[in-house]
């Protein structure tokens, strides 16, 4: 079992942990069984935000980011928000941010040990790499 941290520090996490948990906890409480690894798919949007998709998939390649494509379980339009500020504007800043949120959420979430029994939890841009947070 490996578990990665990020190395940012950013104490404002709190601000959105809430609200981002409860989110996340109305899809995870209803995850299908034949999930083996998730991805928080990241987008820039359009109004200054973040925005922040899940998505779950049948398989899982450690070698092959491809893995995060054959989704079959999403919020799809449920995606959740997070405004661009001065401290986040650009997108390794904001990578960085939703990393760490996502990294508390997997120490301290109501459905963490539901994360850490898949395969894989990643994140990242669309158009980018994949970050590996979690690997079963």
């Amino acid at each position: 079992m490996k578990f990665f941290k990020s190395k940012m520090n950013d104490d404002s996490i709190a601000l959105y942990f809430n609200e981002f948990s409860e989110w996340l906890n109305k899809y995870l409480e209803k995850l299908p069984s034949d999930v083996v690894a998730v991805n928080f798919n990241l987008y820039e949007g359009v109004n200054k935000t973040y925005d922040i998709q899940l998505i779950g998939t049948d398989e899982f390649d450690e070698d092959d980011e491809d893995w995060a494509c054959s989704d079959f379980f999403s919020t799809e339009e449920d995606i959740y928000l997070i405004p661009r500020t001065k401290d986040i504007s650009n997108w390794q800043d904001g990578l960085n941010f939703i990393t760490k949120i996502i990294e508390k959420y997997l120490d301290e979430g109501k459905y963490s040990d539901k994360l850490k029994q898949l395969k894989a939890v990643g994140v990242g841009f669309v158009d980018g790499d994949i970050n590996i947070l979690y690997q079963n």
